[in-house]
C-alpha cells in the first residue's frame, strides 16, 4: 500500500494560500502511508517526464484537516518516492483548524 486512501477531491475548506505563502511553510517528513490523495488520476507523461519535478515548488503540499493528511499537490513526486522504495517524503504541511 502506497497511500492511506486514494481520494478524489478536497474535503477540507478552501484555504486560499498562494505559492508564496506555501513557500513560507518549512518542509517536514511525512510518511506516504498516512497520506490521502485529492486526485484519483495522474497523467503518466507527468510522472515519467525527466523535468516533471523541475517546475513549481520542490516540495509537495499537504493539508492536515480533522486529523488526516491530504496530498493537495505533488502526487507525481510522492509516486516517484514510492517507486524508489522510499516510505517518507519531505512536504510542506498546512494545518487547518476544524
Amino acid at each position: 500500500m502506497i497511500f492511506k486512501l486514494v481520494g478524489d477531491g478536497r474535503p477540507y475548506p478552501e484555504h486560499g494560500l498562494s505559492s508564496r505563502e506555501w513557500a513560507q511553510i518549512p518542509p517536514r517528513q511525512v510518511r506516504l502511508d498516512t497520506l490521502i490523495t485529492t486526485k484519483a488520476v495522474l497523467d503518466l507523461h507527468s510522472l515519467l517526464s525527466k523535468d516533471s519535478t523541475f517546475y513549481g515548488d520542490l516540495f509537495p503540499h499537504v493539508v492536515q484537516w480533522q486529523g488526516e493528511l491530504y496530498l493537495e499537490d505533488g502526487l507525481h513526486r510522492a509516486l516517484r518516492s514510492a517507486l524508489h522504495q522510499r516510505s517518507v517524503l519531505h512536504a510542506r504541511v498546512l494545518e487547518l483548524q476544524d
